[in-house]
């Protein structure tokens, strides 16, 4: 409980600081520290102001409130390097959520994760996560690349970062632009995130590749990401969300 007031006040204080100062909001659509198949998925994040002036720093994890904030003043081209996030930054061992990185000013700081698999006390191949800057908000998004298989595996989050108002998302797997195979509904409550595997989603559809999963919401505060995994060497792919329906290549 005191975790959960703890954050709740954090998040008062930041929007009483904005209403003062002018303030710059990115967000990386997913970090975490957690277990997979075969592996433990962990998340590195790079800060890096490159600004000839001091900057404050917040990074929230905004659908586990239990984690705490962070905060820290960043001097002129400093980076701070954090290979677990979680960790370091949020004082708790294990979570998955979107991070939102808020820096005092009309540029925020520059961005990079990666998420990498440790399997047996193995660091294995990381992959970078995009971050989103700005807001890039569409009703229709698209996720392409997708598969699953004995090969390969596919999750897909879903995230609603509004404070106050649930949001919908409505899903079409397709493997020809505007031919659905299958269309699914999921209403996410605010701050939440739901990071489910693609057949849980479209339980009838047994197994295949190349697919694309079209997203529309209409709720402007909501982002989309997907990852597919090799099962055999657990190399894994971040999939980033195209803006707008696929494109038909063959015509």
């Amino acid at each position: 409980m005191k975790s959960l007031l703890g954050f709740v006040f954090v998040l008062g204080a930041l929007a009483a600081q904005a209403q003062e100062m002018e303030t710059t909001t990115i967000v990386v659509p997913v970090v975490g520290n957690i277990p997979g198949i075969g592996a433990r998925w962990v998340t590195s994040v790079e800060l890096r102001n490159d600004t000839s002036v001091p900057v404050e720093v917040w990074m929230l994890l905004p659908t586990t409130a239990e984690a705490q904030a962070f905060n820290r003043t960043l001097a002129p081209n400093e980076t701070v390097v954090m290979s677990d996030v979680i960790a370091q930054a949020f004082g708790t061992t294990t979570a998955l959520s979107p991070l939102k990185v808020i820096t005092t000013g009309r540029r925020s700081v520059t961005v990079r994760a990666n998420v990498y698999p440790i399997r047996d006390g193995q660091v294995l191949s990381a992959e970078p996560i995009t971050v989103d800057y700005g807001n890039n908000f569409y009703p229709i998004r698209s996720l392409p690349g997708l598969a699953f298989s004995d090969d390969f595996r596919t999750n897909i989050g879903l995230a609603n970062l509004s404070d106050d108002q649930p949001a919908t998302f409505v899903l079409a797997l397709q493997r020809l632009p505007g031919r659905n195979l299958a269309v699914t509904r999921i209403t996410l409550p605010p701050d939440s995130l739901s990071h489910t595997s693609i057949q849980s989603l479209f339980p009838l559809i047994s197994s295949g590749s190349d697919f694309t999963v079209v997203v529309e919401s209409g709720s402007p505060e909501t982002f989309v990401y997907a990852s597919v995994i090799d099962n055999n060497t657990t190399a894994a792919k971040f999939i980033h969300a195209n803006v707008g329906l696929p494109v038909d290549v063959t015509q």
